[in-house]
């Protein structure tokens, strides 16, 4: 294996399988998604078949296996936010963003998912965008979220 990325993560966990988590959670990280030929160095260098880590990847929400955007937009629609309206957010979202909800941008800029309930109902409706919270958006306050995250 010559990815040094990988090899750094494995070495953090002295290539312990029990760490396969933490391992996924840190490759996520360095790639903003799981890459196939990654996971299969993981798989190779900490003997846990690749179909094994293909099925947490795919079991956990937080794993994905298409490359996410550097900025990546989270719209809650638990029931707080969606009485307030985070579905016209979400709207306003793709169309600002040229993509549909589950989408990433061609040039990886951006990403946009739907999700069930960060927290932050008090807050509602909420975007999340990376680790921010964003509460109280409105579809009028979407073009500045926006704008905010393309500099």
């Amino acid at each position: 294996m010559s990815n040094s990325k990988v090899m750094e993560i494995l070495g953090r966990y002295e290539s312990d399988p029990g760490a396969i988590i933490s391992i996924l959670q840190d490759v996520q990280e360095a790639y903003r998604y799981l890459p196939r030929d990654v996971l299969a160095d993981v798989s190779r260098e900490i003997n846990i078949p690749l179909s094994r880590i293909l099925s947490l990847a795919t079991f956990y929400k937080a794993f994905s296996l298409k490359p996410k955007g550097r900025h990546a937009f989270h719209v809650c629609l638990g029931t707080a936010c969606h009485v307030r309206g985070a579905q016209l957010v979400l709207e306003k979202l793709e169309r600002e963003l040229g993509i549909s909800a589950g989408e990433t941008s061609e040039d990886l800029a951006y990403s946009l998912d739907a999700v069930r309930c960060v927290g932050c109902c008090g807050l509602a409706p909420v975007v999340m965008v990376g680790e921010e919270v964003h509460g109280k958006i409105t579809q009028t306050k979407v073009s500045g979220l926006v704008k905010k995250y393309s500099r």
